[in-house]
C-alpha cells in the first residue's frame, strides 16, 4: 500500500502519488499517460498532472489498482 510518508517530490501536489515502492514496470504510464510520467534519471514514475476529466479520474484509478507494488497512491492531497 502507497504511503504519503514516502511520496515522490516529482508528485504533482493533488489526489494522487506515487511513492518510493515504484519499480518503474511502465504499467501506469500505459494506463494514464496522460498524468503519469518517468525520471529518468531516478528511474520511477511519477503524476506529472492530477486527473482533470472523468475519463483521466478513471485510468488513474485503474493504474492504481493494477499497480503490481501498491506504490499509487490516491489521498495524497
Amino acid at each position: 500500500m502507497a504511503d504519503v510518508a514516502n511520496k515522490y517530490p516529482d508528485n504533482i501536489p493533488g489526489q494522487f502519488y506515487v511513492d518510493s515502492q515504484c519499480i518503474d514496470c511502465d504499467l501506469c504510464r500505459e494506463t494514464a499517460p496522460n498524468n503519469f510520467t518517468r525520471n529518468e534519471e531516478g528511474g520511477y514514475s511519477y503524476v506529472a498532472k492530477q486527473p482533470d476529466t472523468p475519463a483521466e479520474e478513471f485510468q488513474c484509478q485503474q493504474a492504481k489498482v493494477d499497480c503490481p507494488v501498491e506504490a499509487i497512491g490516491d489521498n495524497g492531497a
